[in-house]
């Protein structure tokens, strides 16, 4: 993907400059541009950058991720998860409910209501994080992380129902918070699944939170 054009003068760059970016190829959606800039030892080089052309003008991100966390009495905590095809990947994914942000939304209106369209369930937001990066080695696409509680006992989240577009297709799956990672890997092995790298993180996180530190090898009998 990278490409060194020539070695330029101004070696006393201390940090990478971007120069200019030019479009390759657009679509309806995504676009491909050629980014060039000069790295920290003053080498100019290039860039394939993927963009999406959907980003509202003033928004920082593209869009909202939602982590859901499903609280019922007598039930354990349940994470909220999808799983549609991604034409992309040529199968079935299991991610976080996300979108993009529409004009004049805040991540917290689009995530509570990304989360009602895709799952039907209504929540309330807890917190939302700063904007971060999805795949910064190939795209400047970008989003917000915004957890939601979502009152299993309440009576608008009973047997809820997704409004999804025409077109659009996800399968709703409750999974234990507790056992994440463990029924990750069932559903994986049973349905052949790729699971998003955000959700098989935070049930990392999650497992790692409670376990025993990790063993020092000297420290091993």
């Amino acid at each position: 993907m990278e490409n060194h054009i020539s070695e330029d003068p101004l070696s006393t760059v201390s940090k990478d400059i971007i120069l200019k970016e030019e479009t390759l190829l657009k679509g309806k959606w995504v676009q491909l541009a050629e980014t060039t800039y000069v790295d920290q030892n003053g080498q100019t080089r290039t860039w394939e950058t993927v963009k999406r052309t959907t980003r509202v003008e003033g928004s920082l991100a593209d869009g909202v991720a939602i982590i859901p966390v499903l609280q019922r009495t007598l039930h354990y905590e349940c994470m909220v998860l999808i799983k549609q095809f991604r034409p992309p990947m040529g199968c079935y994914c299991l991610e976080f409910p996300a979108g993009l942000i529409d004009e004049n939304e805040s991540p917290q209106q689009a995530a509570l209501r990304e989360l009602e369209e895709e799952t039907g369930y209504k929540g309330e937001v807890i917190e939302c994080s700063p904007v971060s990066c999805l795949d910064p080695g190939l795209s400047n696409c970008t989003t917000y992380v915004v957890t939601v509680h979502i009152n299993g006992d309440d009576l608008v989240n009973n047997k809820p129902k997704p409004k999804l577009a025409d077109g659009e297709f996800a399968e709703t799956i409750l999974l234990p918070r507790m056992e994440l990672r463990k029924c990750i890997d069932e559903l994986v092995a049973k349905e052949k699944l790729v699971v998003d790298a955000r959700v098989y993180t935070y049930a990392l996180a999650l497992e790692h939170a409670v376990a025993k530190p990790f063993e020092l090898p000297f420290l091993k009998c």
